[in-house]
């Protein structure tokens, strides 16, 4: 893979930051537990397009999104119930219900399928959103890595506070150990059925934010922002995506 670079940015920014997002790039490219390669990076193809889709500007303009229907401008590469969960995702997420997240399901998309697409929409979302803030073009997508799909999923993961199976508050055991401490956020946990995606999303987080376990110390900080305006700038993008959580 090209080594990712921000070298045409008009601004520096930090080593660890192109680092990060190269290790989440070298992730999106390998099988994880329930797509391959190259089924997350079409994921990943099919989160960009989405901004692309005419039925999605036409739900996100939409009093609600269930009084528009209409087929989804897609890339061809995955399955419809794939791609609606891909597009709703990216472009409306706020506007996400369980009632929409259990349909899915019953079209077929397996539940720890459906919590894997989600970390590689974050990562993508996230990625591509540093670019656009620094205006640069954003990076070629990874060439897909051969092999097949682990199925591994957590013993200890157990239906809870998430519309899916997640593992329990503190330290989780075996293998998961590493996964983190005291003090996790839930929107980490949410992702625990699949515990490659909490990695990549503590990956980004520490070098975007905190480490995920600091969050919940108003002391801690990092950089040139003191913790007030980093809590502002974060409430305000969370706002402007609508984020729910």
């Amino acid at each position: 893979m090209t080594p990712l670079s921000y070298a045409a940015a008009a601004v520096p920014v930090r080593p660890d930051l192109p680092a990060a997002h190269e290790r989440a790039w070298t992730r999106l490219a390998a099988p994880g537990a329930w797509w391959t390669g190259a089924e997350r990076v079409s994921i990943a193809a099919e989160c960009r397009n989405a901004w692309r889709c005419a039925v999605c500007r036409e739900r996100k303009a939409s009093l609600s999104p269930y009084a528009v229907s209409g087929v989804h401008a897609d890339l061809g590469a995955l399955p419809e119930p794939t791609v609606d969960a891909i597009h709703r995702i990216t472009t409306d997420p706020g506007r996400v219900s369980r009632a929409w997240f259990e349909r899915t399901l019953q079209a077929g998309l397996d539940e720890g399928a459906y919590v894997e697409l989600v970390g590689v929409v974050v990562t993508v979302v996230s990625v591509d959103s540093f670019c656009r803030g620094l205006g640069v073009p954003p990076h070629p997508l990874p060439e897909p890595l051969a092999g097949l799909p682990s199925r591994y999923r957590p013993a200890a993961a157990r239906p809870g506070e998430a519309w899916v199976a997640m593992l329990p508050a503190g330290r989780p055991p075996g293998a998961e150990a590493d996964l983190w401490g005291p003090g996790i956020p839930n929107v980490a946990r949410a992702l625990s059925l699949v515990p490659d995606e909490v990695r990549t999303l503590k990956d980004l987080t520490r070098a975007h934010y905190l480490e995920p376990e600091q969050v919940v110390d108003p002391r801690n900080r990092r950089g040139a922002l003191d913790r007030m305006q980093m809590e502002l700038l974060a409430a305000r993008v969370s706002a402007l995506r609508e984020c729910f959580y």
